[in-house]
């Protein structure tokens, strides 16, 4: 992986924060964009001190000028795309009868939107250099999440696009990896979306009992190097996948229960 040009998406925090570190110390040249670019200035400070060489690049995925721009300048900087990590996202939290339309697009824009975009502008280089692309997705890509409509739709069309995108370029060599982490510890909860498209500021969740977005990171980098084409993370992940395919309404009523549970569940209203 030594010199490898690695563009990592929403690399100011959680997990693509710490894979941007675990491909720095594996000796790759980083690209890291997200809209926090204070933020994002102290991920590159740290893959500096490692020896790597990034380019901090601030962009709004959702937005498909950023994108374009994000791959011209890795390009310029470096001459190729090697791995594209499409790490950026936003979740939410509300029921679809009383969600704001708005809100499911702006999930979907960022989520799905964001990685096409970013996919389509990097695809030429990396067909060139028989590449990876890697989509940051969620068991909620498998498994249908209540009050979490948005988000299971934005991660299931991601996985859709990304299987129709490696069997179609499967004899050019591109490497396609579908990562799905199960909880993680992160910020994405603290700035989940409401029913009416504000954040929430607090997780529901109890952070310390999740996996670390460390661990997540040395997953993904290991996949990257076998090109493995998915990964599922946690044993409640594997779990929940593997119900879904055989006992699906097993799955559906231990999910529905176990996310009524939540503090100020929107299932309980």
């Amino acid at each position: 992986m030594k010199n490898k040009v690695v563009v990592i998406t929403g690399a100011s925090s959680g997990i693509g924060k710490a894979t941007a570190i675990r491909f720095a110390q594996a000796g790759c040249n980083l690209v890291i964009a997200a809209r926090n670019e204070a933020k994002l200035q102290e991920t590159a400070k740290i893959i500096e001190s490692l020896g790597a060489e990034v380019l901090l690049i601030s962009a709004d995925v959702s937005k498909e000028a950023d994108c374009a721009n994000m791959i011209d300048k890795a390009v310029q900087k470096f001459g190729t795309v090697d791995v594209l990590i499409n790490n950026a996202g936003i979740s939410m939290r509300a029921l679809f009868e009383k969600l704001d339309l708005q809100v499911m697009k702006n999930v979907m824009d960022v989520n799905f939107w964001g990685s096409i975009y970013c996919t389509k502008y990097a695809l030429p280089y990396l067909l060139k250099s028989k590449g990876s692309v890697v989509g940051v997705s969620s068991i909620a890509g498998y498994v249908g999440l209540p009050a979490r409509t948005a988000y299971s739709a934005s991660k299931f069309a991601l996985q859709g696009f990304l299987e129709s995108l490696r069997t179609e370029n499967l004899e050019k060599g591109l490497h396609v990896l579908i990562a799905c982490p199960g909880f993680t510890a992160s910020e994405i909860r603290k700035r989940a979306l409401t029913a009416d498209g504000s954040a929430q500021s607090e997780s529901p969740r109890k952070e310390e009992k999740m996996m670390s977005a460390e661990e997540v990171a040395d997953h993904i980098y290991s996949a990257v190097k076998g090109r493995k084409q998915s990964i599922v993370l946690t044993r409640e992940g594997k779990l929940a996948v593997f119900l879904s395919k055989f006992l699906p309404k097993v799955i559906q009523k231990a999910v529905f229960n176990k996310m009524k549970q939540e503090p100020d569940s929107p299932l309980n209203s």
